[in-house]
Formats: C-alpha cells, sequence, structure tokens
C-alpha cells in the first residue's frame, strides 16, 4: 500500500528486511536483524506497537511441505502461487479449506482453466455463518463446475518432489497445486516472549485504547484479540476493517494522542463468482453458543423492484433474542446489494437496537437499487411477528 520512500517523506523510517528477534521491556530495546547481511543490532524505543499480524494455521500433516502447496497470507503468497500457475499450467487444484480464502480463491483457479475441489472438514462452507445460508455458496461454487466434499479431513499429500495429490475421508484427488487455508492465528512468538498478556482467545489482550499489558506497549491487527459489542466479550476476529481502524487508534496513543476503540460486531462480505456473500453479528448457531435465547427468520425478496429487467432474489438471515427482540446478526446472500445491506444491520447492532426499530428505519426506495420495502426492512417485520 505505501513503498518505505513514501514513507520516508513523512519522516517516517522503515527497514525492510529486517526481523525482530526479542523485545525487551524494561530496557526499552528491540533486537533486530538484517535478513540479507545477518547483522543484529539493538534499537531503543520509547513507545513500541507490536503489529506482527496473524500466520496461517499449517497442522503437522504429512507432506505438508511438499512444492506446489502454498497458503495465502501476504502479497508473495500470491506472487509465488501466479508463478506456479504461469510456469507449471497446473490442470487439477485443490483448496483444502471454505472460509473466505478458500471459496475466493476457488474463482480465481477456475478463471485460469484449473479442474477446482474444495475440501472441507466441516459440513458446511463458510463456518461462521449458518449452513442454511452458506448451502447458496455450496450451490453457487457448483454451478460454476466446482467440486465441493464437505466433511472430508484431510490425511496427507502425496506426490515425489511435488504435490500430486490430497488424501481425504480415505479418498485421493488428483493436485498439480494446492491452497492449504485452514484459519489464521495470532502470531504472538514476541508477545508471549516479552511477558505481555494473552487473552481467553490466544491472541494478544489490549484495553480500549490498544494498550497491552505493559504501559509502553500498545498493539493491533489480527496479533490481538477484540470486545464483542454483541456479546461483551472477547473475539478473535481477524479481518482487515478491524486491523486498520485499530492501527491508527494504537497509533494515536503510542504518539500521546487520545483515541478509543470500542470493539466490533464481526461485519464481513465475500463475493463467490456472481453472488455477494455478507454476514455481521452472531450466527444463530454462535448465539446459542453463547448461551443466548436466539430465534431467527429467513425471507427471500428482491434486490429491486420486481418489475425490473435484473430483479435478483435476495436471502436475508435475521438473528435475534427472544423476549427482547435484541438483534444479534445477519447473514445476507444474493447477486446484488448482499453487501452493502449488511452494513445496515450492522450499524443497527453498534446501536443495541431491536428487530422493531430496525423494521423503523427510513431508507431510500429507487426501482433500480431497492423495492419499496427494502428487503432489510421485510425481515424485520417477519421477525416482529
Amino acid at each position: 500500500m505505501r513503498t518505505p520512500e513514501e514513507f520516508a517523506r513523512h519522516d517516517i523510517r522503515v527497514f525492510v528486511h529486517h526481523e525482530v528477534l526479542a523485545v525487551d521491556p524494561d530496557a526499552q530495546t528491540v533486537r533486530v536483524r538484517d535478513t540479507r547481511s545477518g547483522r543484529t543490532f539493538t534499537q531503543p524505543w520509547g513507545a513500541l506497537v507490536l503489529t506482527t499480524g496473524g500466520q496461517p494455521s499449517r497442522p503437522p500433516i504429512p507432506g505438508l511441505n511438499l512444492a506446489g502447496i502454498f497458503t495465502l497470507r501476504v502479497p508473495e503468497d500470491a506472487l509465488a502461487i501466479k508463478r506456479w500457475l504461469v510456469e507449471q499450467r497446473p490442470r487439477h487444484g485443490v483448496i483444502v479449506g471454505g472460509g473466505y480464502i478458500g471459496v475466493e480463491m476457488a474463482e480465481a483457479l477456475v478463471a485460469r482453466g484449473v479442474h477446482t475441489t474444495v475440501v472441507e472438514m466441516l459440513p458446511q462452507l463458510l463456518p461462521t455463518f449458518d449452513a442454511d445460508m452458506a448451502a447458496h455458496v455450496e450451490k453457487t461454487l457448483a454451478n460454476h463446475g466446482v467440486e465441493v466434499r464437505l466433511e472430508h479431513r484431510v490425511e496427507g499429500f502425496e506426490g515425489d518432489n511435488r504435490v500430486r495429490a490430497v488424501v481425504a475421508a480415505g479418498r485421493t484427488f488428483p493436485a498439480d497445486m494446492v491452497i492449504f487455508s485452514v484459519g489464521v492465528r495470532p502470531a504472538v512468538t514476541l508477545a508471549r516472549q516479552a511477558g505481555l498478556t494473552l487473552g481467553p482467545t490466544g491472541a494478544v489482550a489490549v484495553d480500549e485504547r490498544q494498550r497491552t499489558s505493559h504501559p509502553a506497549i500498545w498493539a493491533a491487527g489480527d496479533v490481538t484479540e477484540v470486545h464483542h459489542l454483541v456479546t461483551g466479550q472477547p473475539a478473535y476476529i481477524p479481518l482487515g476493517t478491524t486491523a486498520n481502524k485499530q492501527g491508527r487508534v494504537a497509533g494515536t496513543n503510542a504518539a500521546g494522542g487520545e483515541a478509543t476503540f470500542r470493539g466490533v460486531v464481526g461485519t464481513a462480505a465475500v463475493q463467490v463468482f456472481d453472488v455477494e456473500v455478507a454476514r455481521t453479528g452472531l450466527s444463530e448457531r454462535e448465539a446459542h453458543a453463547h448461551g443466548l435465547q436466539a430465534a431467527s427468520v429467513t425471507i427471500t425478496a428482491s434486490a429491486n423492484a420486481h418489475y425490473m429487467p435484473e430483479h435478483a432474489p435476495l436471502h436475508i438471515k435475521l438473528v435475534f433474542e427472544r423476549g427482547s427482540r435484541r438483534l444479534l446478526g445477519a447473514q445476507i446472500v444474493g447477486r446484488t446489494g448482499a453487501a452493502k445491506r449488511v452494513d445496515i444491520v450492522a450499524a443497527a447492532l453498534h446501536a443495541g437496537w431491536t428487530t422493531a426499530e430496525l423494521a423503523a428505519l427510513d431508507l431510500s426506495y429507487h426501482p433500480a437499487v431497492a423495492p419499496v420495502w427494502d428487503p432489510v426492512l421485510v425481515a424485520a417485520n417477519v421477525a416482529n411477528r
């Protein structure tokens, strides 16, 4: 997003190809190694902001280190995948994991003419969604030629000097390349070594100013846990939107300013071929897991006026608390309008609204973009009944 030269124009010195080996919170120094020359040196600090991010989960599966098996976390990973596609011209690709990255990479491989199989150990794709909503995504993938294998736990990878097959649930799937995407965990090695407190999620615990358990160390992004505004509890939700907001708050406070980060409701969206998939708050399954007396309604309505030539269905699931009718979450799937409509519910979750307050919103109407009764309002009215 920005080069070291761009930062330099703002009097910020950037050291690329440098690895921090250790943090000394008492002496307030970091020990650094230049990865090109091997030289090490000590850098003092008055305020430290820890943004080591997350790292792909890599469980001990036989053959995981074969050439042609990729994780996708940083731009260098994407470039390596692109080189493999151009130079090796794979015919069969297997994606291990049906989360956000997995379903997006399925589209990317199909666009390159690769026969693609998604292998997922759970009984559904997109585990942060409820199964009935994730089923729309499975259907979309199948309609575009992607083979989806649910409840298939990967047992190993076969090959000589490069991957040739994936073994899952006793079956063998041919693979000239593999995208391994089974989740992210916080990169807390330096934080743990520095003695910083980790929260119940395993990520670094921070307060609303992004300060860690050390008064002069702040942290932000995928290395930290967040406060979930719906549950009131710590959560680990590694998303770029959250990281950017936390980073601004951490930097402001580390430099002596005043800023706070209230928390998140877990809003996210993904494009799967021609379908938008979005969610916010809690799924019905997550709400029950948190001990909430949750109920839900699911409706299908047109994203725009039904007489428009491009009208398309929008599937909306609202999750709310029985009795109080407090909104708990929403999931929306459709060809158009899903991603931004979920933001309406996200705003309502931040405000702690009920389904009745959501139904009373004054939303815009134009035949090309929304019917008189927006689908979000229809879902809220059904919930109220």
